[in-house]
């Protein structure tokens, strides 16, 4: 009868080294299904709606705060998850790389979205947004405020900054007038100034593109009257807000130089432009006395006070700034007046009545409000 023979030494260490790497493999590949499983349900989890509505919080994530980012957001009420979100951006290696300051994010956003505009990712959703001709600082961080952009708030406080202001060589007291009215593309969650800037570099292009068509008309302003850009957006969106008929703007911009120019006019070098005192109340609210239960509408005590800069019936020459941001057929008019002897004009069925004299004028006012 044979004897079976004992495995060897050497086949017993393979045997256990087969029984080890198998055990490995296992366990490995557990630890792939089980981090390709965490890191699908993370990608799932991450394009799940927030946890409100659409509407936008605004809020400064600050880096050298204690609280982790994901715990900010959870406090704003644009996270339910806070860990969750922090090791996402693990994941997506952008910890740390999040843009400091305020964000305008929207409370049903997902946090994939979230994430791109932490980082400002060129990849965040994009709105396609009108400025119509027209149209103040304020209605537009409005229209800014609604569409995502970013918070109104913090548009108006760009728009008014020093810093931006130097930045951008505007040399009045906002950007006011610098914004080009057209329809533009901007990324949610953008920062005031990068708008801004946009807006600015549309309007000098617009500028000096009428500029040559007009053969130079912008050096012959600066030549004979010593305005700039500044001055032309002035008055250009003056004539912006007498009248939206474009075939009417180059004589009412040829009736404002005759009003600067005429020594006959009186009271000499004033405009008379009811917008302007509007605008003077809307940008120093509560400061102007006869402003207030205007409703938005021009009373004859609000064209009588002194107080109000940009009351062109009681301050000769140009308000301190422009009042909207004229369009341009508005800047052209300024390049190219009509050359007359008009110095007056009233509204009457949507156009204006021209009129030489003051008697002429007060007959047209008549006839206008019959």
């Amino acid at each position: 009868m044979s004897r079976r023979r004992k495995p060897s030494s050497r086949a017993k260490e393979h045997k256990r080294r087969a029984s080890m790497a198998g055990a490995l493999w296992r366990i490995g590949l557990t630890a792939i299904l089980l981090s390709g499983a965490a890191l699908l349900t993370l990608v799932v989890w991450s394009r799940l709606p927030g946890p409100g509505s659409v509407s936008h919080v605004s809020i400064d994530l600050r880096a050298d705060v204690e609280q982790s980012i994901g715990h900010q957001l959870s406090q704003a009420g644009l996270v339910r998850q806070p860990l969750l979100f922090d090791s996402y951006l693990h994941v997506l290696g952008r910890w740390g790389r999040w843009n400091s300051g305020v964000h305008f994010l929207s409370a049903n956003m997902t946090p994939s979205v979230l994430a791109d505009c932490l980082a400002r990712a060129p990849t965040r959703p994009k709105v396609q947004l009108t400025i119509p001709e027209g149209f103040d600082l304020f209605r537009i961080a409005r229209r800014l405020e609604v569409a995502g952009v970013c918070a109104s708030e913090d548009f108006l406080g760009a728009s008014t900054s020093k810093e931006v202001l130097s930045e951008l060589s505007v040399h009045g007291p906002s950007v006011e007038g610098y914004l080009f009215p057209l329809t533009y593309t901007f990324a949610v969650d953008s920062d005031p100034r990068t708008i801004i800037s946009n807006c600015v570099a549309e309007t000098r292009r617009r500028i000096e593109k009428l500029n040559q068509a007009e053969k130079q008309a912008l050096t012959r302003l600066s030549a004979q009257r010593g305005w700039g850009e500044f001055e032309l957006l002035t008055l250009a969106s003056i004539i912006e807000k007498e009248t939206p008929h474009d075939d009417e703007r180059p004589i009412i911009a040829g009736i404002f130089f005759n009003r600067l120019d005429d020594p006959d006019f009186h009271p000499r070098r004033m405009l008379q432009s009811d917008p302007t005192a509007l605008y003077g109340c809307q940008v120093l609210r509560g400061q102007i006395p006869s402003c207030e239960g205007s409703g938005g509408k021009v009373s004859p005590a609000m064209l009588r006070d002194t107080q109000n800069p940009y009351n062109t019936y009681r301050h000769a020459g140009l308000p301190p700034g422009p009042i909207a941001n004229p369009g341009e057929a508005s800047i052209a008019a300024v390049l190219t007046p009509t050359q007359s002897d008009y110095l007056f004009f009233v509204a009457k069925n949507g156009r204006h009545v021209f009129s030489r004299s003051l008697a002429q004028h007060e007959a047209a006012i008549r006839d206008s409000s019959e």
